[in-house]
């Protein structure tokens, strides 16, 4: 075994100096793994980067040929170095020879050398470099001077991302941690942005890897372990995780982790080697993180998101980091999240923000939805953007193809460049139908109107020419308040929305909070199924106090004007007529108080849950008008969770038994004479716009940025040859044609804009 001259501590403190001294980078290199030669009575000690171009270069090394510096490089995969870059493993052998991957570089000169130790050189998970010390004799490497060079690849690979390291990069060329990325994920919102990215959570960074006192460092951690065990013990002991749920099984998870033996014990000997007990905890979990990113198992991949957050949790601890969570942003910034709910979105400065990026979620997610109403780009299912991406990096997002580009080239960002430029053109050609009635060239008027719910996003009711507000969130002022909103607040949110419509209809939906919409202050039991469990409608009745504040509060905002109330989430007719009675008794009140009741009061059903069309004939002589909420409606029809994005794009919401449920509504409006407004995320897009118009929907609703591309398509369409089109297909058409294959088809024989 060979034996190091003054162990891994006293290495450490030489990089340390040396990394302090005014040296030329490659000098400073130089005598780094001359350093390391020494110290562990190595006669070869080599140091290769991994290039942007997958090739391993040799940058430094001591016992080798000086010469075949920055010359000599290797294949990812080939070779013992490229070996151990591709798998990220270390790698000890007697004769090295011998081994089936060894390639022979003769331009090294290192025909003499047997034993062989070689370590990846991690960040963040990802391979850098590889660092390889070699003997003569043919000896074994053990597992302490394995560590001890794990232990220096630490070092070194924070020296690689510091810009010092430019100089020593070959013009024309540049490092793989550097290098561009290209992510597919899906499109949430239409557009393209160009920026800068900001981490919402961003990574805790350690600047001090050298230990003086290693049983200090050791107490330190055990200390930090402590209290973070002690924090998800309490988390997991309150009263509103007293019952299973997707949160508790996390913290379970958490649990596990933290009260592991095997990590803490690879913690110790991480700090043993010489390094601080946060330094300790990067190491660790770079080790880990890159093995796991390199598993095919979904269930091990997961468990490395929250080991990444255990891991972030704890250095949080050690380094006394709150989590500043990044809201002072540079100008163009783009947001990248693992996962994030629309309140966090909207603590933003969105005059500064120009998208958001997502490893999980889905489109109809609350969050996809509030970053359409404010205009952000936004792309979702990005897997393990946040591991490669670090403030400040350059982003393009395009919410057209889903795709995220990280640190992208220069032609590539002069041709995004392009397409902004040519998608502000289209803008304008849309602004330009803005005053255009749309109207189809059969003559059927068809009424577009805006989904809203702040009044930023009320001011592009202008933008658009659009005919009205057909759904108005009132959640998202509950969302955004870190206390409840007082009725003093709600009537000046609602007098002010009604002022910027400038007397075009509103609807106001009511509360409709719970499930994934958190309310901070509003602490209830957690629920192992939230989207169908104790919120919205169902919340409001139990909470009648609530109900009626907000109510007073539209009354009194409509200020003798005319009102329109939409009662979300009704499971059947008599909870709506429970809400009816409330506000019929809260407007009489208002009589009595010498104040303005609303005229006209128009009292809406919001259709999204399914038991509900068992009952239309019941319901709808009981309304003034009704909507559909396409995002939940189609969720619970096809039993699969929209924010799941393993089940949420399998299932076509205008496939065949969806779209015969929402004619099923279509012409039971029709029946009861009752206008209906389609007011999901599915009318703002074309080719589901034009299913909803084919079934006999002449009121959509839908994001400000989707009203110019579908009027234009109406301004193309022939209603009455679709409608009839559509009744042959959906009565006896091929079962195995697709709606979309003949919507397809009939769009481009009445040449519509899609």
């Amino acid at each position: 075994m060979v034996t190091a001259i003054g162990g891994p501590r006293i290495l450490l403190r030489q990089l340390r100096e040396t990394m302090a001294e005014p040296l030329a980078s490659q000098e400073r290199l130089d005598k780094i793994v001359d350093l390391i030669a020494d110290n562990m009575r190595a006669d070869v000690c080599s140091f290769y980067v991994l290039r942007d171009d997958g090739a391993l270069e040799l940058f430094a090394t001591h016992g080798l040929k000086r010469d075949a510096v920055h010359l000599t490089t290797l294949r990812l995969g080939e070779g013992l170095v490229g070996l151990i870059a591709a798998e990220a493993e270390p790698l000890s052998l007697q004769n090295a020879p011998e081994h089936p991957a060894f390639a022979y570089r003769p331009e090294t000169g290192e025909d003499p050398f047997f034993s062989f130790l070689g370590v990846p050189v991690l960040r963040a998970g990802q391979t850098l470099g590889v660092l390889v010390v070699q003997n003569q004799d043919r000896r074994i490497y053990g597992e302490d001077e394995t560590e001890a060079l794990l232990t220096t690849a630490t070092i070194l690979a924070e020296m690689i991302s510091t810009a010092d390291f430019d100089a020593l990069i070959t013009p024309g060329s540049d490092i793989d941690l550097r290098r561009p990325r290209m992510f597919e994920g899906v499109g949430f919102s239409e557009g393209i942005a160009l920026g800068q990215v900001v981490l919402h959570d961003p990574r805790v960074v350690v600047t001090n890897f050298v230990a003086d006192d290693t049983d200090a460092e050791k107490e330190r951690l055990n200390e930090a372990l402590k209290k973070m065990r002690v924090s998800i013990d309490d988390m997991l002991n309150s009263g509103d995780m007293q019952i299973p749920s997707d949160h508790r099984e996390i913290l379970e998870s958490y649990r596990m982790f933290a009260h592991d033996r095997g990590w803490a014990r690879r913690l110790e000997e991480a700090i043993d080697s010489g390094l601080t007990a946060e330094a300790a905890v990067e190491r660790v979990q770079n080790d880990t993180r890159a093995r796991m990113l390199r598993q095919t198992d979904p269930y091990l991949r997961d468990r490395l998101h929250d080991l990444d957050d255990l891991a972030n949790r704890l250095l949080r601890i050690l380094t006394g980091d709150g989590g500043d969570s990044g809201r002072d942003l540079p100008d163009n910034a783009i947001l990248v999240a693992r996962n994030m709910g629309p309140a966090e979105l909207l603590e933003y400065d969105r005059t500064k923000l120009r998208g958001v990026v997502l490893e999980e979620g889905a489109a109809t997610a609350h969050v996809a939805i509030v970053a359409r109403s404010v205009g952000l780009v936004a792309v979702g299912q990005a897997d393990s953007i946040v591991s490669v991406c670090e403030n400040g990096d350059d982003i393009i997002v395009d919410g057209f193809s889903g795709q995220v580009h990280v640190r992208p080239s220069p032609d590539l960002e002069a041709t995004y460049a392009d397409k902004v430029r040519l998608s502000a053109k289209r803008r304008a050609h849309y602004a330009a139908l803005r005053d255009k009635p749309a109207i189809t060239t059969d003559g059927e008027p068809i009424t577009l109107l805006h989904n809203s719910g702040l009044l930023a996003d009320m001011d592009a009711l202008k933008e658009t020419g659009a005919d009205g507000i057909g759904l108005f969130r009132t959640e998202l002022q509950f969302m955004i308040a870190s206390k409840m909103p007082r009725i003093k607040d709600q009537v000046e949110l609602y007098t002010e929305a009604i002022r910027r419509t400038e007397g075009k209809p509103i609807v106001f939906r009511l509360l409709d909070i719970g499930g994934d919409k958190v309310v901070p202050y509003m602490r209830s039991m957690a629920e192992e199924n939230p989207a169908m469990g104790w919120r919205s409608l169902r919340l409001a009745l139990d909470r009648p106090g609530l109900l009626r504040t907000q109510v007073r509060a539209l009354l009194q905002a409509a200020n003798g004007g005319p009102l329109n109330m939409l009662v979300p989430m009704v499971t059947e007719t008599v909870e709506f007529l429970k809400v009816k009675r409330v506000i019929e008794r809260e407007a009489a009140r208002m009589g009595k108080l010498g104040m303005l009741a609303p005229n006209p009061l128009k009292i809406g059903a919001m259709i999204e849950v399914p038991s509900v069309l068992f009952e239309l004939d019941e319901l709808l002589p009981e309304t003034d008008f009704v909507s559909i909420g396409s995002n939940d409606l189609i969720q619970f029809l096809t039993a699969a969770d929209r924010a799941n994005p393993r089940v949420a794009r399998n299932y076509d919401p205008i496939a065949r038994p969806r779209l015969r449920a929402l004619k099923q509504i279509v012409d039971a409006a029709a029946r009861h004479n009752k206008p209906i407004t389609m007011c999901g995320e599915l009318a703002g897009r074309p080719l589901e716009a034009l299913a909803l118009l084919a079934i006999g929907m002449t009121r959509l609703s839908m994001g400000a940025s989707s009203i110019g591309p579908i009027k234009e398509m109406i301004l193309g369409l022939d209603l009455n040859a679709l409608r009839a089109d559509m009744e042959a297909f959906l009565t006896h058409g091929d079962r195995a044609t697709t709606v979309r294959e003949i919507l397809m088809e009939i769009a481009e024989r009445q040449r519509l804009s899609l």
